[in-house]
C-alpha cells in the first residue's frame, strides 16, 4: 500500500492490527518491550523496518519509531503525548489520532469537561483533592453511593473506587494511591453498551453496530452483538450520540465509545478509547470489515469497509486468566475448538495471571 505505519505498543491489540495489516500488504513497525505479542506475527520486511525494542513512552523510542514510517497510531492510550506532538509538528509523520485527542483522553475528567462542552450526555463530576476531606466534599455534593476515579493511567476499571459509606473513603485513598482523582455521580444504569465508531483522515465517520457488554470484576466478560432491546429507536440513538462524540475529537481512526443506557431509555457517555477496542473483537469474525482492518484505511486515507453485521448475532467472550497456570488456558481453548462456528484467538503472552486477558 505504499505507506509503513508504526504502531506504539505491541499487546494484542497491536497483534491483531498487524494481522489485519498483513492481508493488505501494509509495512508495519512496532514499539515494544522485548518479543511482544504484536511483533510475534509481523516479520520486518527488510532490516530498516525492524521493530524497536523500548517502552512505548520512552521519547528517544518514539522518534526512533517516527524515522521508520509515515504513519504513528497507537494501541494503547499512555503515551508521551509531548514527543507525538513534536513528530507531528515535524510534518515528516501523520499522527492518528491527534496527539490533541490522546492528551484529552488520557485524563478522564478532561474527557468529561470536553463532552460536555460538546453537548454530549455524562454523568455528573468534580475533581477532588485526594484526601478524605476531598472525598467528603464530592460526598456532600453528590450523595452516595459514589464512584471515585483515578484521572489519569486507569483501565479495565483498575482505577475505579466505590464509596458506598463515607467510612470506605480511607480505603479508597489506599487503593488509588497519591493519583489526582475525580468524583462522579453515581449512575443507576440497566446496562453498559458500546460502539466502535471509526473515523477518516477527511472527517467521515462511520459506526458499527450497538453492543451490549458485560463487565465481571470489572473487566469485559462478555459482548453480545447487536444490542437486545425491545426499543426500536435506541440503536438509531446511541449510534448518533457515538458518532457525535467522536466527531467532537481531531484525528482518524477507530475509536470505542463506552456508554450507560438507563432505565428510562437515557444515554450517557461514560468514556471512550481513541483506539481499536475489546467491545469491537466481534467485528473481526461477525463484520463485513473488522475495526482493525477499518482502523488501518482511516489512517491511510483508504476507503473505509461496510460496518454491517455479516451475520444475524454474534457473542464474544474474552478468556481470561484464572491462576499462572496457562495449562487451564489451553485446555479452555481445546473446549471451545469443539463449539460449532467458534474461533478462537490466542495473544501470544508467555506469562499467565488472574484476571490477565490471554485471548477471546
Amino acid at each position: 500500500m505504499g505507506k509503513t505505519v508504526g504502531i506504539l505498543g505491541g499487546g494484542q491489540l497491536g497483534r491483531m492490527l498487524a494481522a489485519s495489516a498483513s492481508l493488505l500488504n501494509i509495512n508495519i513497525v512496532i514499539l515494544d518491550v522485548g518479543h511482544s505479542p504484536a511483533k510475534q506475527i509481523v516479520a520486518p520486511a527488510t532490516p530498516a523496518l525492524a521493530h524497536v525494542d523500548g517502552s512505548f513512552s520512552d521519547p528517544a523510542k518514539i522518534r526512533e519509531l517516527a524515522s521508520k514510517v509515515d504513519v504513528l497510531t497507537v494501541e494503547i492510550e499512555h503515551v508521551n503525548v509531548d514527543v507525538l506532538e513534536e513528530v507531528q509538528n515535524s510534518g515528516n509523520v501523520q499522527v492518528h489520532p491527534s496527539p490533541s485527542t490522546i492528551r484529552v483522553i488520557q485524563d478522564k475528567f478532561l474527557q468529561k469537561r470536553h463532552f460536555l462542552s460538546h453537548d454530549i450526555p455524562v454523568a455528573d463530576s468534580v475533581p477532588i483533592t485526594s484526601s478524605i476531606d476531598g472525598i467528603n466534599v464530592a460526598v456532600g455534593k453528590f450523595g452516595l453511593p459514589l464512584m471515585l476515579k483515578s484521572r489519569t493511567l486507569a483501565y479495565d476499571g483498575r482505577g475505579n473506587f466505590v464509596i458506598r459509606t463515607e467510612s470506605d473513603a480511607e480505603e479508597a485513598i489506599a487503593y488509588l494511591g497519591d493519583r489526582p482523582l475525580y468524583a462522579e455521580r453515581w449512575v443507576p444504569f440497566a446496562k453498559e453498551i458500546a460502539v466502535m465508531v471509526v473515523r477518516t483522515t477527511s472527517g467521515e465517520v462511520q459506526s458499527y453496530p450497538v453492543v451490549e457488554t458485560v463487565q465481571k470484576h470489572n473487566v469485559c466478560h462478555i459482548v453480545f452483538a447487536p444490542l437486545r432491546s425491545q426499543d426500536a429507536t435506541l440503536s438509531t440513538r446511541a449510534r448518533a450520540v457515538a458518532e457525535k462524540a467522536v466527531k467532537s475529537l481531531d484525528g482518524a481512526g477507530v475509536f470505542g465509545v463506552e456508554m450507560f443506557l438507563l432505565d428510562d431509555g437515557g444515554i450517557l457517555v461514560n468514556e471512550i478509547a481513541p483506539r481499536p477496542h475489546n467491545s469491537g473483537h466481534y467485528t473481526i469474525e461477525a463484520c463485513e470489515t473488522s475495526q482493525y482492518e477499518n482502523h488501518l484505511r482511516a489512517i491511510l486515507s483508504l476507503p473505509l469497509g461496510s460496518t454491517d453485521l455479516k451475520v444475524p448475532s454474534a457473542a464474544m467472550l474474552n478468556i481470561l486468566g484464572a491462576s499462572a497456570d496457562l495449562s487451564e488456558i489451553i485446555a479452555f481453548t481445546h473446549f471451545a475448538l469443539t463449539v460449532p462456528g467458534a474461533s478462537v484467538h490466542l495473544y501470544g503472552k508467555a506469562e499467565c495471571r488472574k484476571g490477565r486477558k490471554m485471548g477471546h
